[in-house]
């Protein structure tokens, strides 16, 4: 059984990320590889599980509701997300009567980023199954979001009867991207180019892919969350987590075992996402062929065999970000059905 421990819900610094981008608008505070510096809406807990020998601390929110209704929500987050980010969707889910728990999966954010780790998203689906059975929770709908979604449709498919439902938001892994010419890049070359990451290239990048072109203030609190995992001694430990987790999606598609996913399955497709996993990593004369998240979600929707579609109009890849009224009202909608 996995042990369970509570961290101590105060950081060392409440960081303030307004204030420190008027002080400088492109250098982000160091807020430590795991996040130390950066407050958490809820008391942080962690999970030690055992990883090429050593042990590693999963960190997670445990919610509960005032009222409840007898169901938990699991809410996983994306590659460039952490926990936190569901902060809002959260508590809109805990004052409907949802328990609700948020990992922070190893290898991101709050968690351990073990350097000899080999990464895999059936090792993030069995660790998440262990923290919910260490938590007493038997089954929950799976709420996963872009790399959270891919994880999510890879956790319903090894634990079928642990889903009572599962939603997908804007996920990856719809669509195997070597077959549309995204060669293999191996993880020392990811591990260059993400050591190079910063606010402005992290802007830059949610600004053109996740909102069509748009910015709202309310964004730049996650961004800076991220950029400040990368200052500090901890950046090299940073970026090559983030390295080998890009290796792992490009490697472990679940396209083709999309009619494994027996749930039902609701996805929930910000209509105007620019996502297309490996984009930079793709010849320029084969980047016309990579299709975005809204094309590819409408094929891979008829392989499910108990999937619906409903597309969000007029937003991109995070909705829960972008929209956070109106996503809650969908998300709330969608986990009513039975």
């Amino acid at each position: 059984m996995a042990t369970i421990r509570a961290m101590t819900a105060a950081v060392l610094l409440a960081w303030a990320p307004g204030a420190a981008a008027a002080a400088d608008p492109v250098a982000a505070p160091d807020l430590g590889p795991n996040l130390e510096r950066f407050t958490y809406p809820w008391p942080v807990q962690t999970m030690t599980v055992d990883i090429v020998g050593q042990p590693a601390t999963m960190a997670f929110m445990d919610v509960a509701p005032a009222r409840p209704n007898g169901r938990t929500v699991v809410l996983l987050h994306g590659k460039n997300f952490c926990g936190a980010t569901w902060e809002s969707s959260a508590r809109a889910l805990a004052e409907a009567g949802y328990r609700v728990l948020i990992p922070d999966q190893i290898g991101f954010c709050k968690s351990a980023k073990p350097r000899a780790a080999q990464y895999s998203f059936e090792m993030l689906a069995t660790f998440t199954r262990r923290l919910m059975e260490s938590r007493g929770i038997p089954r929950a709908a799976i709420v996963g979001h872009s790399f959270g979604g891919m994880l999510a449709m890879r956790f319903a498919i090894l634990y079928p009867d642990a889903v009572e439902r599962l939603v997908l938001v804007n996920p990856l892994g719809l669509k195997d991207r070597s077959e549309e010419g995204l060669p293999y890049a191996d993880v020392d070359t990811l591990w260059a180019g993400e050591r190079k990451t910063s606010y402005v290239s992290i802007k830059a990048y949610q600004q053109a892919n996740y909102y069509h072109g748009t910015w709202k203030p309310a964004y730049d609190r996650w961004v800076w969350m991220l950029a400040g995992m990368y200052q500090g001694a901890g950046r090299d430990t940073v970026a090559l987590a983030q390295a080998k987790t890009s290796e792992m999606i490009k490697t472990q598609p679940v396209a083709h075992e999309l009619y494994r996913i027996k749930a039902p399955t609701t996805l929930l497709i910000g209509a105007l996402d620019r996502t297309a996993f490996g984009r930079a990593q793709t010849p320029p004369d084969l980047r016309r062929f990579l299709e975005a998240i809204p094309v590819v979600a409408r094929q891979a929707v008829t392989q499910m065999p108990n999937a619906t579609l409903v597309p969000i109009d007029g937003l991109g890849h995070s909705p829960q970000v972008e929209d956070p009224a109106r996503f809650e009202k969908l998300l709330l909608t969608t986990l009513a059905k039975r």
